[in-house]
């Protein structure tokens, strides 16, 4: 039975999957994203900034004062090795091996211990080291042409980004450029364009600015492109580093499917839904998202369905990491309305995620454990307690989780989840115990005590 159903609960509209100005966004400010969601109706927001949690704080800030839910996510793009080397297509179309991954529900605020909070440092500069270079071929494409105007690394760092900065700025700022240049001259802007695509007439209309930025990126950014420049290795991190860093961060490693194309089509990896699961869990992933505008409702039913009646938990987002601006709400591809079924898949991951992150504030274990290990046979009981946590919070006319009947149901569930937690990390000290204490190669006299311990509670076992 659907565990909706059996729970009885009332979904919410949820998108947890949003890119902000902190990476690259649709968005200029941040707030604009919130002001969307609550003028749309969503009421789960997910943050899901590439490499950076940076923007965390000001979006929890903005979520409790318009009483949204929070959900604090990261996304890496990885590389699964053994994957490049079969030449298996993962969830990018043109890179086999390349794959991307995202955490959700890390711990809020993020205190992230070495080695895993270098590392992080460590490939966020990277992709911005490679970006910087791509500016300085862009320059010398612009002086081949007598442009008249050259961009400035440093101040597009610091006037269109928070600190991480990707080829779309590169496009939007080259764009912004030129249409200064040229005095917002829509003939002048075409030829323009033109004459550094080599020839190739702009397509787009220059009123869309969007779809003007993405050409750019396709005729000078990407492969084959004047100004491309191909990432170092150093770039993405083995899948297995960035699943560590995920957990590390107290989140719960995620799978984005890229499911089917435009054309019905499907990567190597995600062909056979049932197979990739086994794949998936066996490389110790036991969530998955979808960006839902990629795909058909057909595809979402078929595979988000599986998923989630097979144990997983299944979030749904939008991105919003190009320059359109589409709905906060969620669509699938050609603006097609989500079914019932599938708005109740996704608030029942975001209910999951939701009770993660309570349960981890609280200093207990959540859902999945240090190793990843997911908590499956609770999956239900984690989509009641979120469901309690997330309806107290947007409540609108009991602001204060302590003073509401809703609080009173939420603090119990915790309570409740939150014992359980304890007595299972008591059950491991004693097992640890009992492992040692009859191993005559770990007993040196008789006696000794036996200590357990996580990040915030330590437990002894007296002798």
């Amino acid at each position: 039975m659907d565990s909706t159903k059996r729970n009885k609960i009332e979904a919410v509209n949820v998108n947890a999957h949003l890119h902000t100005p902190y990476s690259f966004s649709a968005f200029d400010k941040l707030n604009d994203a919130l002001d969307r969601a609550v003028a749309e109706n969503v009421r789960v927001v997910g943050v899901n900034d590439f490499y950076s949690t940076d923007g965390y704080k000001e979006w929890n800030d903005g979520c409790r004062s318009r009483k949204l839910f929070p959900l604090f996510n990261i996304e890496f793009i990885s590389l699964q090795q053994q994957d490049q080397a079969a030449g298996v297509r993962v969830n990018d179309p043109n890179n086999p091996g390349r794959t991307y991954l995202s955490g959700k529900g890390l711990a809020y605020p993020v205190e992230l211990a070495e080695p895993y909070a270098s590392q992080l440092a460590a490939v966020r500069a990277e992709s911005n080291a490679q970006v910087e270079t791509m500016c300085g071929k862009l320059n010398d494409v612009l002086r081949s042409y007598d442009a008249g105007f050259e961009l400035d690394f440093k101040e597009i760092e610091r006037t269109l980004t928070k600190g991480s900065i990707r080829e779309r700025h590169l496009a939007k700022a080259l764009r912004l450029a030129a249409y200064e240049h040229l005095k917002n001259e829509p003939k002048a802007i075409a030829a323009f364009f033109e004459k550094i695509f080599g020839g190739k007439p702009l397509k787009s209309d220059v009123a869309d600015h969007a779809a003007v930025e993405n050409e750019i990126r396709g005729n000078l950014l990407k492969a084959g492109g004047a100004a491309f420049v191909p990432e170092d290795p150093k770039a993405f991190l083995p899948m297995e580093t960035v699943r560590k860093i995920i957990l590390a961060a107290g989140g719960i490693p995620t799978y984005p499917f890229l499911a089917d194309d435009a054309k019905g089509g499907f990567t190597d990896f995600e062909q056979d839904v049932v197979k990739t699961a086994e794949t998936l869990r066996e490389r110790g992933i036991f969530s998955v998202e979808f960006i839902t505008t990629r795909n058909s409702v057909e595809v979402l039913e078929k595979y988000a369905g599986y998923l989630h009646d097979n144990g997983f938990v299944v979030t749904f987002g939008s991105e919003h990491n190009t320059p359109a601006m589409e709905p906060i709400e969620l669509f699938a591809r050609g603006g097609a309305p989500l079914t019932e079924r599938l708005k109740y898949i996704n608030y029942c991951g975001a209910c999951v995620v939701a009770a993660h992150q309570d349960i981890v504030a609280s200093g207990m274990q959540g859902y999945v454990d240090s190793r990843g290990k997911a908590d499956i046979d609770k999956r239900d009981e984690y989509i009641k307690h979120g469901d309690s946590v997330i309806k107290a919070a947007i409540r609108q006319d009991r602001p204060s989780r302590e003073r509401s009947p809703a609080g009173s149901s939420c603090r119990s569930e915790t309570q409740s989840l939150t014992t359980e937690k304890k007595m299972k990390e008591i059950e491991q000290l004693i097992e640890i115990s009992r492992k040692y204490g009859r191993d005559s190669r770990y007993v040196i006299a008789g006696g000794g005590n036996t200590s357990y311990k996580n990040a915030d509670k330590l437990w002894v076992k007296a002798s």
